[in-house]
C-alpha cells in the first residue's frame, strides 16, 4: 500500500519496456514495436498517476497552481492530458514537431528538456528513497518534487497555448456570467411554475431545450445588464452569443411589445414545445 513502493514497481515497468524498445529493430518487427509503444504509453500513464498521488501526499500545500486549466478548451481536459504532455516533451527534445509549428517547437524545447531532466531526477530520487526509507519524504525529496511540479505546469501551459487560443480572463468571466444567468433562469422558472424540482432532479431531457430558451428571454428582458446585454458590442459578448447579435436584437424588439400575459404564455409554450 505504500506509494513509494508502488512508484518503484511502476518505474521498473517503464524501464523494462524502454529497454525492450531499444533492443528491437522496428523495421524487422513493426507489429511488436507498436505493441511495445502502447505498453510504454500505459506504463508511463501509471507512473505519472502514482507520482501525482505522491505529490498530493508529500507536498499538498506547495503544489503549483493549476488555475490556468480553466483557460483550456474543454476537449483538452481529459484524464491522459499529463501523459500527452510528457509524450510531447519527448518529441520536442527529439526534434519532432507533431502538433506545433517549428518556430514554436524551437522555443518550447528548452522547457521540454528541463521537464524531462527533472522527471529523471525525480525517478532516481524516489527509487532511492523507496529502497531506503519508503515511509518518509525528507526535504531533498520534497524539493525535487516541487521543482518537477512547477516545470510540468509551466510546460503544460506553454505547450497548450501554442496549440490553441486559450481563453482570456474576460472570456472566462463572460462564461461565468452565463452560468449565473442560467441559474437565475432556473430559479425564476421554478418560482413561476414553468419547471418543477422533479424535472430537474430527474434530468428531464426537455430541459436541454427549455432552459436555454428561457435564459434568452431572461437575458434580454429580466436581466438586461447581464451576458446578453445588447448595449455591448458583439466583440464584448461571449463567443456563445456574439454570432447571433443581430438576431438577439430582433428577438428583444419583439419581446418588448408583448404584454405580461403574452410573455407568460410564450414562456410556458417554450417549456413544452419541441
Amino acid at each position: 500500500p505504500r506509494l513509494l513502493s508502488q512508484f518503484f514497481f511502476a518505474d521498473e515497468r517503464v524501464t523494462r519496456v524502454v529497454a525492450e524498445i531499444n533492443g528491437l529493430d522496428a523495421e524487422l518487427d513493426p507489429q511488436q514495436y507498436l505493441v511495445l509503444l502502447n505498453q510504454l504509453h500505459l506504463s508511463q500513464a501509471h507512473l505519472l498517476a502514482v507520482l501525482e498521488r505522491i505529490m498530493e501526499e508529500c507536498i499538498p500545500t506547495q503544489r503549483y497552481s493549476r488555475d490556468y486549466l480553466v483557460k483550456f478548451p474543454e476537449e483538452l481536459l481529459v484524464d491522459n492530458l499529463g501523459n500527452h504532455m510528457l509524450f510531447a516533451a519527448e518529441c520536442l527534445l527529439a526534434g519532432t514537431f507533431l502538433e506545433v509549428e517549428e518556430s514554436d517547437g524551437a522555443q518550447l524545447r528548452p522547457q521540454a528538456r528541463n521537464l524531462l531532466c527533472s522527471l529523471e531526477l525525480v525517478r532516481r530520487v524516489l527509487r532511492e528513497q523507496s529502497l531506503s526509507q519508503p515511509n518518509s519524504y525528507p526535504e531533498p525529496v520534497r524539493a525535487v518534487l516541487i521543482q518537477f511540479d512547477r516545470l510540468f505546469a509551466e510546460f503544460e501551459l506553454s505547450y497548450v497555448s501554442s496549440l490553441v487560443a486559450v481563453k482570456s480572463p474576460d472570456e472566462i468571466y463572460r462564461q461565468q456570467e452565463i452560468i449565473v444567468l442560467f441559474c437565475e433562469t432556473v430559479e425564476r422558472a421554478l418560482h413561476l411554475g414553468y419547471l418543477t424540482q422533479e424535472m430537474i432532479d430527474g434530468y428531464e431531457p426537455l430541459l436541454m431545450f427549455t432552459i436555454p430558451r428561457l435564459a434568452i428571454i431572461s437575458g434580454l428582458l429580466i436581466y438586461p445588464e447581464g451576458p446578453l446585454s445588447l448595449e455591448r458590442s458583439p466583440e464584448e459578448m461571449s463567443r456563445v452569443f456574439s454570432p447571433f447579435y443581430n438576431l438577439l436584437k430582433k428577438i428583444r424588439d419583439l419581446l418588448r411589445v408583448l404584454s405580461a400575459e403574452e410573455l407568460c404564455l410564450l414562456e410556458r409554450s417554450l417549456c413544452t414545445a419541441e
